[in-house]
């Protein structure tokens, strides 16, 4: 029984990676913190098109704080060549590329007709005809004396 919980512990303690390739996890594993022994499937997926050899190279040349990015965005990426194997994630950005156009044109066409009926709208409002005298915000009533259509002589 002691051998067993050994083996056991041993187990629990090995990276995706480590445990794909059934050997041990050395404590400076530079696959232990990117691919952890509870999701394999993400070290199955990045392995299948990148391989474990190309990924440790890849994570040994790039700074520390930016390894897990670079998991994430190789695991993505091999997500969607698994979904889409002649595009992968450039045939979703297009496709979002796309409805970003077609949402802009939209969006062009609706101000459009509201410049349009913001238009048809003042040029419906009712003007003051020459017969009735303006009111000044000042309270004076203004007869359109200085206009020379309206004739105010006989």
């Amino acid at each position: 029984m002691n051998r067993f919980h050994k083996l056991d512990k041993m187990t629990s303690t090995r990276c995706a990676v480590c445990k794909y390739f059934r050997r041990r996890c050395p404590p400076d594993c530079i696959f232990a913190p990117y691919f952890p022994n509870n999701d394999p499937q993400k070290f199955t997926c990045v392995h299948r098109f990148y391989g474990a050899s190309n990924i440790g190279k890849m994570l040994e040349e790039m700074h520390v704080h930016l390894r897990a990015d670079a998991v994430d965005s190789l695991y993505y990426e091999a997500k969607c060549r698994i979904q889409d194997p002649v595009y992968g994630c450039v045939g979703i950005i297009s496709s979002l590329h796309q409805q970003i156009q077609i949402a802009q044109s939209q969006l062009a066409k609706a101000q459009a007709e509201l410049s349009f009926l913001d238009a048809n709208l003042a040029a419906a409002e009712p003007t003051p005809s020459h017969s009735e005298p303006l009111v000044q915000p000042n309270g004076v009533v203004d007869h359109s004396l200085d206009d020379p259509l309206h004739t105010w002589f006989y």
